[in-house]
């Protein structure tokens, strides 16, 4: 964990430029992994494959080995291997989709069952979820979803925007699944989110992560995207965004527990990114968060169904 931490709050010199090429490289999605993990006994005993992109597809892990990215690889998946109580279970929501002469990123929203006769029967909403940052494994517990993962990696630069090629169904109704009570339609639709923030962050003297956000780009798809939309930009915007006409309080400082990000301290204790304000245009970043998700609402909540794919995605200097 220290070590995590360390990486999550050092930027070392040249970094801007090979975390661009990094996010750049693998983001053609052209590349991809799968590890083979057998759940337990009492849900089934099913192998389930989980996919990262990196690698390639003759690259094959098996057992139960928490994930460990290998150097330069900063993206991250939301398929995750979890040990509850002893109970090994998988999640996959982002899977590998051939595109052309290559391959793409598919991105969804679904409903994965957990059942064993006379002992568990939970229906849980997964929302699918490909960013840079960590997520370390095992999960051990479904509480405080968004304090699994670790958003961001150390950036230093102002980007123009991010560049992708992406495709949408989207607008299914969002179904809450928390696994402790019956699936329950909520009777409204849902969208798919792109998130690009850079942040300012500092830590301190009791250890608290605090941030002004420097850029921001925030994408809510609400609309299908029937055809390869390719090299649509998500232009970044600096300094404080909400006087523009298009700003919309989705796109405001994270501060609510629910939805706030999360970081390691220098103690390696993890923490909320307290947002305290948006910062002068010309500060310098020390993070890069991109978070791409297929339902925008909170843990449990999405329309199953909801579906994105992205290709080619780059930050652009």
């Amino acid at each position: 964990m220290s070590l995590l931490a360390a990486i999550l709050f050092t930027v070392s010199a040249g970094a801007q430029q090979s975390v661009v090429d990094a996010i750049n490289a693998y983001g053609t999605f052209d590349s991809w992994s799968m590890r083979e993990v057998k759940e337990s006994g009492l849900i089934g005993g099913a192998t389930k494959t989980l996919y990262e992109f990196y690698g390639d597809q003759e690259t094959v892990f098996t057992g139960k080995t928490p994930f460990s990215a290998p150097e330069g690889y900063l993206w991250r998946t939301n398929n995750v291997l979890a040990v509850v109580a002893g109970v090994v279970k998988t999640n996959n929501t982002i899977f590998p989709e051939k595109r052309g002469s290559g391959y793409c990123a598919r991105i969804e929203t679904h409903i994965e069952e957990v059942k064993a006769l006379g002992v568990i029967n939970m229906d849980v909403t997964c929302q699918g979820a490909l960013l840079i940052g960590a997520l370390p494994e095992p999960i051990t517990t479904t509480k405080d979803p968004m304090a699994k993962v670790f958003y961001g990696v150390p950036f230093t630069g102002s980007p123009r925007a991010i560049v992708m090629d992406i495709k949408a169904d989207v607008g299914h109704e969002v179904i809450r699944g928390t696994g402790f009570s019956k699936l329950k339609p909520m009777g409204y639709p849902d969208s798919a989110e792109i998130t690009v923030m850079l942040q300012k962050r500092w830590e301190d003297e009791g250890g608290v992560v605090h941030a002004l956000r420097v850029g921001t780009a925030i994408w809510r798809i609400s609309e299908d995207i029937p055809e390869w939309r390719n090299g649509h930009e998500l232009k970044i915007n600096y300094g404080d965004i909400t006087g523009e006409s298009w700003y919309e309080d989705y796109m405001g400082l994270k501060n609510d527990p629910e939805s706030a990000y999360h970081a390691l301290n220098s103690k390696g204790k993890n923490v909320i990114i307290q947002e305290d304000g948006w910062a002068e245009p010309g500060t310098e970043p020390t993070h890069m968060i991109i978070n791409i998700i297929s339902s925008c609402g909170k843990a449990f909540y999405g329309g199953v169904g909801n579906t994105i794919w992205v290709d080619n995605v780059r930050v652009v200097m």
